[in-house]
């Protein structure tokens, strides 16, 4: 029972990063802008990232595991904190430039925990694979957006 404790623990942590999502909605102000014709569907989002969230709590607790809050475990929290930052920036600001620039701080942040993470637990390595290409079309997607709204 104490096992899965701290994996609770790190559920907790993400359901918090993924609280700002509800705080922060797209809106109207996002409905009106220009978007590429490549945009998903709107239903798609929250269905993704409840997939990515528990695979990036699973991995921080693997890591934790593995041992304990070293460096991994810090870029971990840090890409957290970014990915929180996001929708803030980005729906609570309106600052879609702003937005990019993190979604960029937060690539780097996913790629440097994977790199980190890899020499000791290379499961949490391959459990953020999706979350690196989700935040890299998303990159894509809010590069577009910024470009067709200037």
């Amino acid at each position: 029972m104490s096992y899965y404790l701290p994996l609770g623990a790190f559920i907790a942590l993400v359901f918090v990063a993924a609280s700002t999502g509800a705080l922060f909605q797209p809106g109207a102000w996002y409905a009106s802008l220009n978007k590429p014709s490549w945009t998903p569907p709107d239903w798609l989002f929250p269905v993704a990232w409840s997939v990515l969230y528990l695979m990036i709590a699973i991995a921080g607790w693997k890591v934790w595991q593995a041992e304990g809050i070293k460096a991994a475990l810090v870029v971990w929290g840090v890409s957290l904190l970014l990915n929180m930052a996001w929708s803030w920036i980005m729906f609570g600001r309106q600052e879609i430039g702003l937005a990019l620039v993190d979604l960029i701080l937060l690539w780097i942040s996913i790629v440097a925990f994977m790199v980190l993470a890899w020499p000791v637990s290379q499961t949490a390595t391959y459990l953020f694979i999706p979350y690196f290409f989700w935040v890299s079309f998303a990159g894509v997607l809010n590069f577009a957006v910024w470009r067709l709204n200037p």
